[in-house]
């Protein structure tokens, strides 16, 4: 089936999580992904972990429908050999140690001349300039930098989130502008340099905190899973040891909530809880309420009751609970994705009714074909293997 991406080329230089979540979303739209990998063990990410019949969680995540080129940088060839496979690529998408790809000859400046078409997207920690630019730089330690952390966790003790959030944001921010820079390209027949730092990826999604604590203010305080200003919102255990996630945003629900949650309308009024400054004033008198009535209800009862007061809420879903959600499941959002080990189900992406979803590789699978692609006859092919190029 033709999809949006289709005829478009990306070559990618790159490892971990940020540059290759953002090509997976290109392949996702029917790009031709080719992904760079050293000899031998390739990404480093595909040894994260074995949780994936044997495979890295990471890496089955984000490197579906690519093609797996093994090449060493660092060999005399790997120079002529990228350039051939650029000519006829429309996007370079690196993420490697700050300075290096300037160094091997594969940043814009080097490449426009030659590739006037080609969008080069350069995605690292801190940017490529600043006192932070040669800073090395990992998902925690940008959730750090950004704050993320700061106003995350309870109390007592800042926390990461539980996902790759500096990653995500900075791959998310790298596949928009690379679809802008294709329509740009569309208009001006010109390719593009893309800098992509994850700390401003980051810091953009911290727009609430930043302004919260404008000129000087305290920041929002760190309220675990609950939220920080508005309360009754958040977690709250139920009768069967499960938690339920509760959310009120106005006076209406929450005088719904007393009646019909809580089944106990007069409390609506009652001066400590008139108004939601006052309810999180006196969050922790409210919290022992709440539970007190939860505790004699189980789960499902507890949700009944909220569905029908019309207050929003959501179960608290291990993944076990996740891979098995019933609204996931009656949309048709699963599909297979074959891997090395055999096939292992895949989300379909969000918004996409279809998408290209083609096995995840193995290291260096397409290597051969796509250098016979570039002109290669299979004696070069067995010179650069027998040399350690690929």
């Amino acid at each position: 089936m033709s999809r949006p991406l289709q005829g478009i080329t990306v070559v990618s230089l790159e490892q971990a999580i940020a540059a290759p979540f953002c090509t997976r979303q290109l392949a996702d739209l029917g790009a031709r992904v080719i992904k760079i990998e050293r000899p031998g063990g390739g990404d480093f990410a595909r040894a994260y972990d074995t949780r994936v019949r044997g495979q890295s969680s990471h890496f089955v995540w984000t490197n579906r429908s690519k093609e797996s080129l093994t090449l060493d940088l660092k060999h005399e060839a790997a120079g002529a050999l990228l350039r051939k496979l650029l000519a006829g690529a429309d996007v370079l998408v690196q993420n490697l140690a700050p300075g290096a790809a300037a160094r091997l000859g594969l940043d814009y400046a080097s490449l426009s001349g030659d590739f006037p078409r080609l969008i080069v997207c350069d995605i690292s920690g801190y940017g490529a300039d600043g006192p932070y630019r040669d800073k090395k730089a990992y998902d925690l330690l940008v959730q750090s930098e950004s704050g993320f952390v700061s106003v995350t966790g309870t109390p007592e003790e800042g926390v990461k989130a539980g996902a790759s959030v500096a990653d995500i944001a900075a791959g998310m921010y790298a596949y928009s502008n690379i679809l802008a820079a294709l329509l740009e390209r569309g208009q001006t027949g010109r390719g593009k340099r893309i800098d992509i730092s994850m700390l401003e990826a980051t810091v953009e999604w911290m727009g609430f905190p930043l302004y919260y604590a404008f000129d000087g203010a305290a920041p929002p305080p760190r309220a675990g899973a609950a939220h920080a200003t508005i309360y009754p919102y958040g977690p709250f255990p139920t009768g069967d040891g499960k938690t339920v996630m509760v959310g009120l945003q106005n006076e209406r629900e929450w005088a719904a909530f007393c009646a019909t949650v809580l089944q106990d309308p007069d409390l609506a009024s009652h001066p400590d809880y008139a108004d939601n400054s006052r309810r999180s004033a006196n969050r922790d008198t409210l919290r022992a309420r709440i539970v007190a009535v939860f505790s004699a209800l189980d789960a499902d009862q507890v949700i009944a009751r909220l569905e029908a007061a019309r207050i929003a809420n959501a179960r608290v879903n291990t993944m076990a609970d996740v891979w098995a959600h019933p609204q996931l499941a009656a949309r048709g959002r699963w599909r297979e994705v074959e891997t090395p080990a055999g096939a292992v189900p895949a989300l379909l992406p969000p918004g996409a009714t279809e998408a290209r979803m083609d096995p995840v590789p193995a290291v260096g699978q397409q290597t051969d074909a796509i250098l016979a692609e570039l002109g290669c006859t299979p004696e070069d092919i067995r010179a650069l293997h027998a040399a350690g190029a690929l």
